[in-house]
């Protein structure tokens, strides 16, 4: 009867265990039958236009969501544009992804994205056109981003500027938090950029 008990009590353990690695396993090969880099995507610029990321390939990219009135925002666009002031020549490129999600901080349209952008921020790096980066609408490139490079607590993007470090070969290799100060990150770019 205790045998019979024991058992009947780990029946929900055991369900919930091939529960999740059915899930894990079901994630894995459909992550392997998905894109096997960022330069399998065609994302839109600011003005519309259809850009292959694959005009990327062979670069060192830094993949960040951006928004214009974040308290983030003036520091990050400051160390960006240092970062890639002194590495755009070396191989090196910044993609922004303005994004909305997050306290409706990037509410402007494509122009007055780009004009805050350009002439208050001074940035020279490539501007997209405005995503999505979490829930059902999240952009196919950000639903990449995340599965290579989950957060510490789940995969959703948690704020504005997170980013993202993809090597030459279009991988992703490092994930870094908002509150992460881009220049913090120049080593690991370095890094791959001599790689």
């Amino acid at each position: 009867m205790d045998t019979q008990l024991t058992l009947w009590n780990l029946l929900p353990l055991l369900v919930l265990l091939f529960a999740l690695y059915f899930f894990f396993l079901r994630r894995s090969n459909m992550a392997e039958k998905s894109s096997k880099s960022i330069y399998d995507f065609t994302v839109k610029d600011i003005r519309g236009n259809d850009v292959s990321l694959s005009e990327y390939s062979g670069k060192v990219l830094l993949v960040v969501n951006v928004a214009s009135q974040c308290g983030l925002t003036q520091t990050n666009y400051k160390e960006l544009n240092e970062l890639y002031e002194k590495h755009k020549n070396n191989g090196f490129e910044i993609l922004a992804f303005p994004c909305n999600q997050f306290r409706s901080q990037e509410p402007g349209s494509s122009e007055e994205i780009q004009n805050v952008v350009c002439t208050r921020f001074k940035a020279e790096f490539p501007i997209f056109e405005k995503v999505e980066v979490n829930g059902k609408n999240a952009d196919p490139l950000y639903k990449f981003l995340k599965d290579q490079k989950g957060g510490i607590f789940g995969d959703g993007i948690k704020w504005n500027f997170t980013k993202f470090l993809v090597n030459k070969e279009g991988k992703v290799v490092e994930r870094y938090a908002p509150t992460t100060s881009p220049l913090k990150i120049e080593k690991d770019i370095a890094k791959l950029l001599q790689s």
